[in-house]
């Protein structure tokens, strides 16, 4: 694997990688950067969590910064990255003042939830880069205080999500405000059928790029499910998160409201944690993940849509408290541990009602994931009839829980 200094990077975007610590990229670094430099539209297939912001942010401040605009005055806007979540927006313009530090370029983050008043000075004032999530930026839009009539770089992220959450028709809608010249780039961590036709219907000739299979898992995540009582899953879950190992965890429920209420008891138990979901302020929000990050808050309880986007390194722990109804969530919320070449530790619970879920997850994974049985709260009823019996995947663990591996990085 090649090291940055080794990619066709300006110097002062080298500076700014070796700031932060980046030797050598990641896969999809690696693959992509050449690529967008020879400006090709470029279609990846990469799930979070793979170096991905990086991967078009560095050729977007290269490009602008070799390209200054011909015209003096105020800045247009010309490059455009649009994002389905908040949170996603927010780190992606934390990555963008890391990495372009050492330059001239302006860029703002606008996404709703929040008062309008700093987005819109930012934006008459001027810049190079906006990043954006749909539903704002089509109301600025409407209102004549955005013009993308000088786009250079259109960044389409998390494309999936985006069709998940319903703003694929608000896509469609920022496309024709867009000038037919400019180089495009779409990321989807799947690629179902209308992603495809999407893509088809903006990208030019684009380059494929895919660095990890669709529904393939982190190999150093070490998995394993527990088939427990509906009612018996709380207290299974304080047993493990108050042990020393698990030092930070992200607890996944499938509803905003049964995220809430699971931050509640948890919280009545004595441990620090914070709920994460759509119905929540941006304001509110934005404080649980920055306490998360410090280290003040050890337990996130998430929902699926809420979750997309965290990048968060030191996430030592993964619970599916209820199994998510689609297969590739899973795939998701247990990416949010062994990032960053560190190993992690991802644990489910399966109750009598979820039996089809799992069976789906592991058909979906290509592999049988672990059984726990020694533990007080052990449910046979639950054990879905397609589990009973597998050889090979019953694992027994000591004092009444899951982790065969403790401690960071597994």
């Amino acid at each position: 694997m090649p090291r940055f200094s080794e990619l066709d990077l300006i110097e002062p975007l080298q500076r700014a990688l070796q700031a932060k610590g980046y030797e050598r990229p990641t896969p999809i670094q690696e693959r992509s950067i050449p690529i967008l430099l020879q400006g090709r539209d470029l279609l990846g297939c990469a799930q979070t969590g793979t170096g991905k912001t990086a991967a078009f942010t560095l050729p977007v401040l290269q490009h602008l910064t070799n390209n200054p605009p011909a015209q003096r005055g105020k800045r247009p806007i010309r490059a455009l990255i649009l994002t389905p979540t908040r949170e996603l927006a927010a780190q992606i313009g934390e990555s963008i003042t890391d990495y372009g530090k050492n330059l001239s370029l302006r860029h703002a983050v606008i996404f709703g939830g929040v008062k309008e008043g700093s987005q819109i000075r930012a934006l008459e004032r001027g810049l190079d880069i906006l990043v954006a999530t749909p539903g704002r930026l089509l109301d600025l839009l409407n209102r004549k205080y955005i013009d993308l009539g000088r786009v250079e770089f259109f960044v389409l992220d998390e494309a999936d999500r985006m069709l998940d959450m319903g703003f694929i028709h608000d896509v469609r809608r920022v496309l024709t405000c867009l000038p037919p010249k400019r180089q495009n780039l779409l990321f989807s961590a799947t690629m179902p059928a209308k992603i495809v036709e999407l893509a088809g219907s903006f990208l030019r000739n684009p380059a494929s790029v895919e660095v990890t299979p669709t529904a393939t898992t982190v190999e150093r995540i070490d998995q394993s499910v527990f088939f427990v009582e509906r009612g018996d899953k709380r207290a299974l879950l304080v047993e493990f998160l108050q042990r020393k190992e698990v030092e930070s965890a992200m607890v996944f429920t499938r509803t905003k409201h049964g995220a809430n209420r699971l931050a509640t008891q948890l919280t009545k138990a004595g441990l620090e944690a914070a709920a994460i979901h759509g119905n929540k302020s941006q304001n509110a929000r934005q404080r649980a993940l920055e306490g998360f990050r410090a280290g003040k808050v050890v337990v996130l309880v998430a929902t699926d849509l809420a979750s997309r986007g965290i990048d968060i390194d030191d996430v030592t722990h993964v619970f599916n408290y209820e199994l998510p109804n689609e297969p590739d969530s899973y795939v998701h919320r247990i990416g949010r541990t062994g990032r960053a070449g560190r190993s992690g530790i991802a644990v489910s619970f399966c109750d009598e009602s979820e039996g089809e879920y799992l069976r789906d997850i592991e058909q979906t994974i290509g592999q049988t994931i672990p059984v726990i049985t020694d533990h007080p709260y052990h449910c046979a009823a639950a054990v879905p009839p397609a589990a009973t019996g597998r050889r090979g995947t019953v694992r027994r663990s000591s004092g009444g829980g899951g982790g065969s591996r403790g401690g960071r990085g597994g």
